[in-house]
């Protein structure tokens, strides 16, 4: 097929796009930077951008849409822009091509509303319930996906869980420069079971959507290694592959879902340079249990994820140990 992937330049995209290229396909990739993708076509754009977006999509015969604002802090604009605006541009850019499959790339946290989350299957994208800019607005993008599904254009949301892996800037590299400033403190107890996605994996998941679209079509599927570990645990070993010293002083959760509230109120007003140190949805994202139920992910996408948590963490040590 030709394939359109959207947000090819991160981690997630740029693996996403090199999957689907060793499948076979003809790939061309739309973000606003070079993907510098071996053998993808880049289409440089906008997802605000509307006439870029119908440009990129012209003549493809599915789409993975990737591209999205990620972050835990932002004006509320900008998340709406981009993965609202931008999704229902680029879905009214296929329907106008007759483009006739799309994968749209997901969140667990459309459906979280800040309690444990303990081997549930995918619960509907909820705007109302979700926790910040990001997760609501990535909500209310999933519901537009699906609501478009129909028997001539299929479209399937994938939510890949936690995302991580060598070169990750976001969850492995803001933890490993935390900790290596001794400012990564464990909150609440650390014995909260979470699961999380090798990058690998989550590539060969969403691929496994793109290539399952025709039969699946319509639903929500959760991605992730289906391997639940106490956070503490997780964050310890990301650390050690790191060559960085684990959390040795704890926040009791409630004070710090506390703390982030009221970092978030201050961010408003007067923003940082960088990413918020603390914000509410993380404080419940570290202190609460959240793992899925991955068999009917599994079963439908004809999926299984190939690289252990434990293979995971010794290839991202091998690549911290490159790196020195």
């Amino acid at each position: 097929m030709r394939v359109l992937v959207t947000g090819a330049s991160g981690l997630l995209g740029g693996a996403v796009a090199a999957e689907i290229l060793a499948a076979g396909h003809d790939v061309r990739t739309f973000q606003r930077r070079p993907s510098g993708i071996p053998g993808a076509t880049d289409a440089l754009g906008s997802m605000t951008d509307g006439p870029a977006v119908a440009r990129a999509v012209e003549g493809m015969e599915a789409i993975v849409h990737l591209a999205a604002k990620v972050s835990l802090a932002g004006a509320p604009w900008q998340f709406r822009a981009v993965n609202v605006e931008g999704t229902r541009s680029l879905l009214a850019a296929a329907t106008d091509a007759g483009t006739p499959r799309l994968v749209y790339v997901s969140s667990p946290s459309v459906a979280h509303a800040g309690t444990s989350i303990v081997g549930d299957d995918a619960r509907p994208a909820d705007p109302l319930l979700a926790r910040g800019d990001y997760a609501r607005t990535k909500a209310e993008a999933e519901l537009l996906a699906l609501a478009a599904d129909t028997s001539t254009f299929r479209v399937v949301a994938v939510r890949p869980h936690l995302v991580w892996g060598p070169g990750d800037t976001q969850l492995v590299a803001r933890i490993v420069e935390r900790a290596r400033r001794g400012r990564l403190p464990r909150i609440g107890s650390g014995a909260a079971l979470i699961d999380t996605t090798y990058i690998d994996n989550a590539a060969s998941g969403i691929a496994a959507a793109l290539a399952q679209v025709d039969r699946v079509h319509g639903g929500s599927y959760v991605i992730s290694n289906g391997e639940p570990r106490p956070v503490a645990e997780l964050i310890a070993g990301i650390c050690a592959a790191a060559g960085v010293p684990a959390p040795r002083w704890g926040v009791p959760a409630g004070l710090a879902k506390a703390a982030g509230s009221a970092v978030e109120a201050l961010w408003r007003i007067r923003p940082g340079v960088d990413e918020p140190p603390m914000t509410r949805f993380l404080a419940e994202q570290l202190s609460t249990a959240h793992w899925f139920d991955q068999r009917r992910t599994r079963e439908d996408l004809r999926w299984t994820p190939a690289v252990t948590l434990d293979e995971g963490l010794h290839r991202l040590a091998r690549w911290y140990d490159a790196a020195r």
